[in-house]
């Protein structure tokens, strides 16, 4: 996987493809990606979040989990009230999320189907607040929106999820 994000990451530099030259497919298996999570890419995930994991479950549907440390979201925002759902948010707990991940022209969107802390259902906005606080930066300190499309990186135009991988067209 780490040669394929390498050979991604190359290609993102040179002209798109012209129409007598198609574009470029990288296929990545589920397993690659997760195997990438587990070796590769885990320092450069926000302190907070452990053992990422992705399942590819179908035509544009992914899933995903991790263990996420909701004691630094309740820090950063604490709960309004003693009803605020975030009182139930404590500890190192499996965080998942399943939903619809469309792209084309250079542009993804996700759309959130379900989530879930443990076997607890979770809100779309306390999920929100969750991806909020753990993808803050300098250009965003409010963190990522999940309801904003935003750009593929490296040059990628669009990716097809299938059930088990995904192919990547650059």
């Amino acid at each position: 996987m780490k040669q394929k994000v390498d050979a991604i990451n190359e290609r993102a530099g040179k002209p798109a493809a012209s129409p007598r030259k198609p574009p470029r497919r990288t296929v990545i298996t589920e397993n690659e990606v997760n195997a990438y999570f587990m070796f590769d890419a885990a320092r450069d995930l926000p302190t907070g979040v452990v053992s990422p994991w992705i399942s590819i479950v179908g035509p544009g549907r992914v899933s995903g989990r991790a263990v996420v440390d909701l004691d630094a979201v309740r820090r950063e925002s604490p709960p309004r009230s003693l009803l605020d759902p975030k009182n139930l948010l404590m500890g190192r707990l499996p965080l998942m999320a399943t939903g619809v991940l469309t792209t084309s022209n250079g542009t993804g969107r996700f759309a959130l189907e379900s989530a879930s802390v443990g076997n607890v259902p979770l809100p779309k906005l306390l999920l929100q607040e969750i991806v909020g606080y753990y993808s803050r930066s300098a250009g965003k300190p409010g963190g990522i929106s999940m309801d904003d499309p935003f750009m593929l990186p490296a040059g990628i135009r669009e990716i097809q999820v299938t059930r088990g991988q995904a192919v990547i067209i650059q």
